[in-house]
């Protein structure tokens, strides 16, 4: 088994790269591609390496139709409530060429189609002692790798918590024992668009060094990053 394709890309660019991509051509998934990301989402690191995930992969039997239609209402849901808590409809979100603006799009058409995605991955965690706040350093890894490897592949997806508002429902259409953890849903296929630069605010606002407040004189974005203006708009006074 391989990821490596004609347009391979090194590990570097993946990460900076990856974005969430959350529209879909109709093209399916393949079998061969499906099993190369699994395995690349297995290879992560999980506590004494106990590896306690499971990934349910819904496509188009009739169980995964059912199971993207509950996803899919949550998804609009949950989008219902982020548009009007978080204001997307106000401020600069009413001017159509806004950042706002085009989130507000890609997240409506997000919601409203999410049942279509081809495939969409449940990784699940296997709780082997009590719920901890812990519990996601040995899961989420391997969502990161899944989407890594589907970067390397030429494709695309998000991870989204979509399965938590339907989490009792699943488990009973899928047949998901009681102590297992649906951790993510995480749909993904053949970008409608592209990956490209990720924006994030410039490193010297995350890293010190020494002491809190200190930002080496090292830590410098590659030339040409391109920079987000969401998050806190200052690092010193952040507590």
């Amino acid at each position: 088994m391989s990821l490596e394709k004609p347009n391979e890309i090194g590990l570097l660019e993946g990460i900076a790269t990856t974005r969430a991509i959350r529209r879909y051509t109709a093209e399916p998934v393949s079998d061969e591609d499906l099993a190369a990301i699994l395995f690349a989402a297995t290879r992560a690191p999980s506590g004494s390496n106990r590896q306690p995930w499971r990934f349910i992969v819904l496509r188009d039997d009739e169980n995964s139709r059912r199971a993207k239609s509950l996803l899919g209402e949550m998804a609009r849901r949950m989008w219902k409530f982020k548009r009007s808590n978080e204001g997307y409809d106000e401020g600069s979100g009413l001017r159509p060429d806004s950042r706002k603006a085009r989130m507000a799009r890609n997240m409506e058409h997000f919601a409203q189609h999410f049942a279509e995605s081809p495939v969409v991955i449940l990784p699940c965690y296997l709780r082997y002692r009590e719920p901890g706040h812990y519990e996601g350093g040995s899961i989420f890894p391997c969502c990161q790798n899944l989407l890594l490897a589907a970067r390397a592949l030429g494709l695309g997806g998000v991870m989204t918590g979509f399965q938590s508002g339907v989490e009792k429902e699943l488990k009973e259409l899928l047949g998901i024992p009681e102590k297992v953890v649906l951790s993510a849903a995480i749909p993904l296929g053949h970008p409608a668009g592209s990956h490209g630069p990720v924006r994030r605010r410039p490193l010297r606002e995350f890293v010190y060094e020494g002491h809190w407040g200190e930002t080496p004189e090292w830590a410098i974005d590659p030339p040409g990053t391109q920079h987000a203006q969401a998050g806190p708009p200052g690092h010193r006074n952040v507590v």
